[in-house]
């Protein structure tokens, strides 16, 4: 942990954007990492909180239950007090600080303090949400002028500030923000000064988000239709002839995942590559890791077998945790891929075979079948009697590779190069969006982590909670997990990589299913 004492107080005041956590700024993810305590909104995505220091303090000051959890007096007390005590704070806040963020308020109190701080501004919302929802603030053709409107006013206001003749008069765009409680009222109003009953509105909550949802109406019609759906906050309403643009626009929610939930049970540190593949689809990724993958409980079989790299033939890698430990090994030795030598190096999947990459080797052999017995027969038409085979392995590989090729008379040595650690718990609302029926597939990509899953929850339990679930498995091998555990398996791509799961899950949505 830093020494406070090295320190001097500093607030960053940060605009988390509307949703998407991609939308940050880079000096906001930079700030955001050199912060002892990060006080955050309600509106700002929790992914963005991993980009916090692992040691620093999270404190929550949004709504709880539709309610704020502070009033704005005690949020600014708080952010004084967490300064003074030396620490440099990141005021994590939706949008942007400015934009009806009530940063300015909270700079006041600041400056108040006598305490320096930094405004790193963000994507707000009339901006973010009317741009994922295809709908141009201002076009050449359409209107040349924007205006960003409240449309919730404080209470303690008996005449209202807004200029509705202003926005009235004219074609230009309107965006109303927090105005979903008030919409009659603010249609109403816009009609009574000057505005035409069919002028095009949208409302888009949650926008940016993969549960972003779109209204579209007119001014004579969009309150009726919002209460007859059930609309709801957080939404911006925008109103102006930009909001027919979007039948021609639309980019985002048209995906072929989008509003789809997919389960994915990767090691924690793994699932950002298929997550990223599926969000790209518009997919809501759900990351529930049934694996962590630890060291083996002794290095001694893996650096006893890296002492004696110039005695084996072929080293085979069949994933990416093998190369990673094993070349963490190799390092830790002193050595690098030099002492490969005249091994030669067979990788098993395109994946495994580019993380081999950095380390400048270029794999002499990729089967063309990756399961361990489409390896075996691929060795079988090459010189293997007689080799040395060094296969760095999981504790929970299966045996197919060392005795086949043990069978085809080579001499093989498979040190366990990593764990795979069975996690106590899956994380809280992950059981939530199974319980809500927020989950539409659940992918698996090995044997362990269906198996995982049922060890975590319980076979029974989790037959209940994916019932009507897509499942999804990468390969046989998988799959037969999957259905020895009483799942039935929806979708099993040909080949049997991360990427054609990915293209397997969206065919099978595309289709209705």
């Amino acid at each position: 942990m830093p020494d406070k004492s090295l320190k001097k107080s500093l607030v960053y005041l940060i605009g988390a954007g509307p949703g998407d956590p991609g939308l940050i700024t880079v000096k906001g993810r930079e700030c955001l990492g050199r912060a002892d305590v990060v006080i955050y909104d309600y509106l700002a995505n929790d992914d963005l909180l991993r980009l916090a220091r692992p040691d620093a303090e999270l404190i929550y000051a949004g709504k709880v239950g539709g309610h704020h959890n502070r009033e704005q007096w005690q949020i600014n007390a708080l952010i004084v007090e967490k300064a003074l005590a030396g620490n440099v704070v990141a005021r994590l806040k939706g949008g942007d600080p400015f934009v009806f963020g009530r940063g300015g308020e909270e700079c006041e109190a600041l400056v108040g303090a006598n305490i320096p701080f930094e405004i790193v501004p963000g994507v707000t919302a009339g901006i973010g949400a009317t741009a994922y929802a295809g709908i141009p603030l201002t076009h050449r053709g359409v209107t040349t002028s924007v205006a960003f409107v409240t449309g919730h006013e404080g209470h303690d206001k008996e005449v209202s500030q807004i200029d509705w003749q202003g926005l009235s008069v004219g074609n230009g765009t309107v965006v109303f923000y927090m105005g979903i409680k008030n919409l009659p009222q603010i249609t109403a109003n816009l009609v009574a000064h000057g505005r035409p009953p069919t002028t095009p509105v949208a409302l888009i909550r949650w926008g940016t988000r993969p549960e972003q949802e779109v209204l579209i109406g007119t001014l004579a019609d969009i309150a009726e239709k919002a209460r007859r759906s059930g609309f709801k906050a957080p939404a911006v309403t925008v109103v102006g002839e930009v909001v027919e643009l979007r039948e021609q626009l639309r980019w985002f929610d048209n995906r072929p995942l989008f509003g789809k939930g997919i389960l994915v049970t990767r090691a924690a540190d793994q699932a950002g590559e298929f997550g990223a593949m599926l969000s790209t689809l518009g997919a809501r990724v759900i990351e529930c890791p049934t694996i962590a993958i630890v060291p083996p409980e002794s290095w001694s079989e893996l650096d006893t077998a890296i002492a004696e790299l110039d005695r084996f033939d072929w080293t085979v890698f069949t994933s990416v945790n093998a190369v990673s430990f094993f070349f963490e090994r190799l390092a830790a030795a002193g050595l690098d891929s030099r002492a490969l030598g005249r091994c030669r190096v067979c990788a098993v999947g395109p994946k495994t075979a580019e993380t081999l990459a950095p380390f400048g080797i270029r794999p002499d052999f990729i089967p063309d079948d990756y399961k361990g017995e489409g390896v075996v027969e691929a060795f079988r038409r090459l010189e293997t009697a007689g080799k040395r085979i060094l296969f760095p392995k999981g504790d929970r590989a299966r045996e197919v590779i060392p005795q086949g090729l043990s069978a085809l008379g080579a001499q093989v040595v498979a040190p366990v190069a990593y764990r795979n650690v069975t996690p106590d718990a899956l994380p809280p609302g992950v059981i939530a969006d199974l319980e809500a029926r927020r989950v539409h597939c659940a992918t698996f990509t090995s044997s362990s982590t269906v198996e995982n899953l049922a060890a975590i929850l319980g076979e029974n339990r989790m037959l209940h909670l994916l019932e009507g679930v897509a499942i999804a498995a990468i390969g046989p091998i998988t799959a037969r997990s999957c259905r020895e555990l009483g799942l039935e398996v929806h979708l099993e791509p040909r080949e049997y990589t991360l990427s054609a799961l990915t293209d397997e899950i969206a065919d099978y949505f595309a289709h209705g299913r």
